[in-house]
């Protein structure tokens, strides 16, 4: 059984481990695509972006708390994940819900084993969503870990150093 999250330094859109890969990343319930994380991955590929945009304006299924699967190559998936309301800090805290987010990880967990794949991520909802690393990483052990789906969490290299891997999304 898996136990360890591994943390490496790197760019989260480009895992370099063998077989098959899901990058996972927060969305926003409000339709919103364009600041954070999302424009690293809208570099590499249009297909998520378009995806979830796509899925905001049918509202089949666009809540918090789901997934979306979005084929960018024939081994690697990006993992849309609504877990944050809104865009803003508000009277209920930061944009952030980890109720949501704990969802998105146990439905994205069945998905990763189903496909046989890692779940690559930066440090989700720790940027923009405005969440908080220590409250994150439990989750994602009581979901993923637990399931025994491995797990890499990147943080940037900056010339400044590392950047903490904040996923600004």
């Amino acid at each position: 059984m898996t136990t360890e999250v591994h943390y490496l330094h790197g760019d989260a859109t480009d895992p370099t481990v063998e077989g098959n890969k899901v990058i996972a990343h927060v969305c926003d319930d409000v339709g919103a695509w364009g600041k954070g994380f999302v424009l690293a991955l809208s570099r590499r590929w249009p297909q998520p972006g378009q995806t979830y945009r796509d899925w905001y304006r049918s509202r089949d299924g666009f809540a918090l708390g789901e997934i979306q699967l979005v084929p960018v190559q024939p081994d690697l998936w990006v993992a849309n994940m609504i877990g944050q309301h809104g865009i803003r800090k508000g009277p209920d805290g930061p944009p952030i819900r980890y109720p949501a987010v704990e969802s998105c990880l146990e439905k994205l967990a069945v998905e990763a084993l189903r496909l046989g794949a890692s779940v690559h991520m930066p440090r989700i909802g720790c940027g923009l969503a405005g969440g908080t690393w220590d409250k994150i990483e439990p989750i994602i052990r009581q979901t993923l870990l637990e399931q025994d789906v491995e797990v890499y969490v990147y943080d940037l290299r900056t010339s400044a150093g590392p950047t903490g891997g904040a996923d600004p999304t």
